[in-house]
């Protein structure tokens, strides 16, 4: 799964209505251009494609008044809200999803209640414990993978990915479930993304054409 329409959905909708330099701006403080493919171009697609599919309604604004461009903003739609939270399931339960898909879903799981959450979370200890399971079973010998010479490594490493995956997510479960954060329902939750003008100590800095729509 693509982390890049789940991150850009999340921006948006924390916002109401933003336009592409915002939420361009919002995954640079989150460092999503370092674990994600959320590059400039990447984000800008993507807002224009969610636009052509329904996912978000765009709004061409007139220059503002303190001189700066006429930009497009986006609001997410019924449609949109529905293809984000599926991400967003997806990003905490579905090990498959990615870890920049698990990223950018912790990063906006507070938008979910803490019981689902849980739920989720469970699912993805779940799924990695089969994981590991279905790989021991048809794929490591009795010998252990060292008989393989170096390229026994491969499995050592995914099965330690997997043990390592699967301990973090138990740590994650217990913080939630002895009341860390803020999740929806419960009141008014950390916010994560920057107020217009509000200055991004994480940008890069890189201009690109896409800014100024």
């Amino acid at each position: 799964m693509s982390a890049i329409r789940l991150l850009v959905l999340g921006a948006v909708r924390q916002h109401g209505r933003a336009h592409g330099y915002q939420v361009r701006n919002d995954l640079e403080f989150w460092g999503a251009h370092e674990w994600s493919n959320a590059k400039p171009g990447s984000i800008y697609h993507a807002l224009k494609q969610m636009a052509k599919q329904g996912l978000l309604h765009a709004y061409e604004t007139a220059p503002s008044t303190a001189g700066g461009p006429p930009r497009t903003e986006y609001e997410v739609t019924e449609r949109g809200t529905e293809e984000f939270m599926a991400l967003l399931r997806a990003g905490l339960s579905d090990p498959e999803a990615g870890t920049d898909a698990l990223a950018g879903a912790l990063g906006l799981m507070v938008e979910l209640e803490r019981a689902e959450v849980l739920a989720l979370l469970n699912a993805r200890v779940v799924a990695l414990r089969q994981w590991r399971e279905s790989v021991t079973e048809y794929y490591t010998p009795a010998q252990g993978p060292g008989q393989f010479g170096h390229i026994g490594e491969i499995m050592n490493y995914w099965l330690d990915s997997a043990d390592t995956g699967a301990e973090w997510t138990r740590g994650l479960i217990r913080r939630v479930e002895g009341g860390a954060y803020t999740f929806a329902g419960e009141g008014e939750h950390f916010v994560g993304v920057l107020a217009e003008g509000q200055e991004n100590p994480y940008a890069t800095g890189v201009p690109h054409p896409g800014d100024n729509r």
